[in-house]
C-alpha cells in the first residue's frame, strides 16, 4: 500500500530533525531548472506569479536566491518534518519511531511543485511553488505540463515496491492530478472525511486536512496493507460511515 499527500505551505526549518537518517530526491536536476528560472524573477513578480503578499513574495524571492545544491543536513531538513500545514499537524512525524520512518520511506510519497515526488526522508530547501501554479521552463505551459510523466512513473515504482498495489490517495485534487491515474496498475482508494455541520455531514478543508494526516499516521502505526482495514480508523472521534461510502471511496464522519 502506498500514501500520497500533499505538501504544505507552511515550513518549519527552525525545529531539529528528530533523525539523522537523509535521503536525496531524485528529481533535483528537474528542480534546479525550475528555480533557475524562479532566480530571475523579481519579488514583486513572483507575488504577482503565486497570488501572494508582498512580504511572502520577499521571503521566496531571499529562497530562491539562496537556494543551492549539494543538498546537506546542514542546509535542508528531510521533506516530512520541515512541512507543517494541517496535513503534517494530523501525521505528527516528528513523533514516529525511528522503525515507522523507515515504513514511511516505503509507503509514503508527497507531491511537489518544486521536487516532484519526495520520500518522506528526503532533504528539501525552503520553496514555494504550488502544483497548479502556471509557470513552466521551455515548452512546458505548467507545471503539470513540465512534470509530464515522470510523477507518475515514479509513483508507480513505488506502489511496485510497497507490497501491495493500493494506493490510498490522501492528496489535494491539485496535486493527485500531477498523475495519471489510468496509467497505474493499482488500486485507487480516496479516503473523504466529513464534519457534522447545519444538520448534514460536509467537508470542512481544515478539518478535512488533518485528517488526511491521521490516516496517513494510522497506515503507517498499523501498518495496513488491505483497504478493508481501513475502516477501523477512529483517530479524533472520524468513524466509518456505510451509508455515505462507495467502492474506493471510503466516507469517515463526526458529529
Amino acid at each position: 500500500m502506498l500514501i500520497v499527500i500533499s505538501p504544505a505551505k507552511s515550513l518549519d526549518f527552525k525545529t531539529k530533525s528528530t533523525t539523522q537518517e537523509y535521503t536525496i530526491p531524485e528529481f533535483l536536476n528537474d528542480s534546479e531548472k525550475l528555480v533557475s528560472k524562479l532566480q530571475k524573477m523579481s519579488a514583486k513578480k513572483l507575488s504577482d506569479l503565486m497570488n501572494i503578499s508582498a512580504d511572502l513574495g520577499n521571503l521566496n524571492y531571499e529562497r530562491y536566491q539562496t537556494w543551492q545544491l549539494p543538498f546537506t543536513p546542514e542546509n535542508a531538513k528531510q521533506a516530512v518534518l520541515a512541512f507543517n500545514g494541517d496535513v503534517y499537524t494530523g501525521l505528527d512525524a516528528p513523533t514516529l519511531s525511528e522503525e515507522k520512518l523507515k515504513l514511511a520511506q516505503q509507503k509514503l510519497r508527497i507531491l511537489s511543485g518544486l521536487y516532484g515526488v519526495l520520500k518522506p526522508l528526503d532533504l528539501m530547501q525552503p520553496y514555494r511553488l504550488e502544483m497548479g501554479t502556471k509557470f513552466g521552463v521551455g515548452r512546458a505551459k505548467d507545471l503539470y505540463t513540465f512534470w509530464g510523466n515522470k510523477i507518475t512513473k515514479k509513483i508507480q515504482e513505488a506502489i511496485e515496491e510497497s507490497g501491495s498495489k493500493i494506493l490510498v490517495n490522501l492528496a489535494s485534487n491539485e496535486y493527485y492530478k500531477s498523475i495519471d491515474a489510468k496509467k497505474l496498475d493499482a488500486e485507487v482508494v480516496t479516503p473523504a472525511f466529513k464534519d457534522m455541520k447545519n444538520g448534514e455531514y460536509k467537508m470542512i478543508s481544515f478539518f478535512a486536512k488533518k485528517a488526511r494526516g491521521l490516516m496517513t499516521r494510522f497506515i503507517l502505526e498499523n501498518d495496513i496493507d488491505n483497504t478493508d482495514d481501513l475502516q477501523a480508523f477512529d483517530a479524533e472521534g472520524y468513524v466509518f460511515n456505510p451509508r455515505l461510502s462507495k467502492p474506493g471511496a471510503p466516507v469517515f464522519t463526526r458529529g
